[in-house]
């Protein structure tokens, strides 16, 4: 594959109240499910080969409606789900200050959080890079000849949607990309039914083509 799309998923409950999720497995809120129906059609303008989603609702909910669209199945993958921020999860950032303040400065100044029971942000990225590189090194799976051309027309060999969420994300494409930690940062989260759109060249690797595209 030589076309990565990352998609963030849809709106949940705990977005629009502003509580860290994590790993807890909340489900797309209306708003969320109209995000996702609406991103869909777009999504398979991209014509993509296959869907591999996170395995945690808000993210396989909004790959199933990509798949009500192109007819493609959905995998799941548990390394693509959002950081475990253990004890943080559930609560606001203003509950989180109170609570442990200085690990919150921490995470807003980009530096490590020193709280075992929160997962380091280096070994998110190496699980979410790790199911990044298995997608994408799959083989292209045999096109007529309108999908051929289409392909050959905009330079790409293979598209992977891969559903997932915004740390994750992130992360995840930072590593791909091969930037260093210190600049994972500066990639900005994407943000609700989002994307990134990687591209991969024999010569130069993967580039960031797009990013935080509706």
């Amino acid at each position: 594959m030589s076309r990565l799309i990352v998609w963030r998923h849809g709106r949940t409950e705990w977005n629009f109240t502003g509580r860290f999720q994590g790993q807890t497995d909340v489900d797309l809120d209306d708003i969320g499910v109209e995000q996702a129906e609406a991103a869909a059609p777009r999504l398979a303008a991209y014509r993509p080969d296959v869907i591999v989603s996170s395995d945690l609702r808000r993210a396989a909910r909004t790959a199933e409606a990509l798949a009500a669209v192109t007819g493609l199945p959905v995998e799941l993958d548990k390394r693509l789900r959002e950081r475990d921020f253990g004890p943080w999860q559930g609560l606001t950032q203003a509950q989180i200050r109170e609570r442990f303040p200085e690990d919150l400065a921490r995470w807003h100044a980009a530096e490590p959080i020193e709280n075992p029971a929160i997962e380091t942000i280096d070994d998110m990225a190496k699980r979410v890079c790790a199911a990044l590189r298995d997608v994408v090194e799959r083989d292209v799976v045999e096109r007529d000849v309108v999908e051929r051309d289409v392909a050959e027309r905009v330079g790409v060999d293979g598209t992977a949607v891969v559903v997932t969420h915004g740390g994750a994300a992130r992360a995840g494409c930072a590593c791909l990309l091969g930037w260093p930690r210190a600049v994972w940062h500066t990639l900005g989260v994407l943000g609700n039914c989002h994307l990134t759109e990687l591209r991969r060249t024999a010569d130069r690797g993967w580039n960031l083509h797009a990013h935080n595209v509706l």
